[in-house]
């Protein structure tokens, strides 16, 4: 069986023993346990493990300190607690990106670096480190509710660094952003010719609900996405029509994201199986598509 092996991290520092070797090795070896270990990688694992409970843990307390009692009589230990998450989220940023420079992607010590740090994932731990770090020197008098806010966002899209589920749903969005951007053109001309439409129908008789088209849009966008609150609805028979019509269309609009995604989502799929099946299961290389094996 003919297979080709996964391409290693090869530096010059492997070539033989020379001033700093045992500091690239580390770092190599920092950023595989951060970045890219493998499936029978122990310690990585280990520390992806800890690092999304530390995560989920972050984001259930910034939940629960939401509710005004709990917040009163714990705040000791919301407040070590976020202190001691804020040290290791901070530790784990700085080794991220002192390390990266084992990729040879990202092999220059400046420009490599910033281009890591500009990563969806790392500009999103650098917002929650960095919200954190505004928390602790603004006065407690402050509402702080916006950066907290920030923050739980921030946490829970470094999430996605550990779930194969939430970058496959990254990868398909990207893939069919094209489909994606006309159905969201496509809904936007809706809600504005149908809330048009009911102004021009329905201000006579309720010129408060329906007193200018950017008021109508209220309706519009309730009516599209089939939520329907009833707060605001025509009762002239045309408006009543128009409504139904409108609602009809808003439930075939709102399909065809999820058609699209679906779909994308399935492709996604068998591309993974089909990858995992060219994989040797000992060794991790590739098998080649010209091999009996294959």
């Amino acid at each position: 069986m003919t297979v080709v092996r996964a391409a290693a991290y090869v530096t010059e520092a492997d070539d033989g023993p020379h001033p700093g070797w045992w500091l690239v090795r580390v770092k190599r070896r920092v950023h595989e346990i951060l970045e890219i270990g493998e499936s029978g990688d122990w310690a990585s694992k280990a520390v992806d493990a800890a690092l999304m409970l530390l995560i989920v843990a972050n984001v259930g307390a910034i939940i629960v300190s939401t509710d005004a009692e709990i917040r009163e009589t714990s705040s000791e230990f919301f407040r070590y607690f976020e202190l001691a998450s804020f040290c290791v989220f901070a530790v784990e940023y700085l080794l991220r990106m002192w390390s990266c420079t084992a990729n040879p992607e990202y092999s220059h010590p400046v420009k490599g670096r910033l281009r890591y740090a500009l990563r969806p994932l790392m500009v999103a731990d650098a917002t929650a480190v960095s919200s954190y770090f505004i928390i602790l020197f603004l006065p407690t008098t402050l509402d702080l509710g916006a950066l907290r806010t920030l923050r739980l966002l921030s946490r829970l899209a470094s999430l996605a660094r550990y779930s194969a589920g939430m970058q496959a749903v990254a990868v398909v969005a990207a893939a069919r952003r094209g489909e994606l951007l006309a159905v969201v053109s496509v809904v936007g001309v809706l809600i504005v010719l149908a809330s048009s439409l009911m102004y021009f129908v329905e201000h006579g008789a309720q010129p408060d609900n329906f007193s200018s088209i950017p008021a109508a849009m209220y309706w519009g966008v309730i009516t599209v996405t089939t939520v329907g609150y009833g707060d605001v609805r025509p009762i002239t028979p045309l408006g009543q029509a128009l409504t139904g019509l409108i609602a009809l269309l808003g439930v075939g609009m709102f399909a065809l994201p999820a058609g699209i995604l679906g779909s994308g989502f399935v492709e996604q799929m068998h591309r993974r199986y089909a990858h995992s099946a060219t994989t040797c299961p000992h060794c991790g290389g590739k098998i080649l598509q010209n091999s009996p094996y294959a």
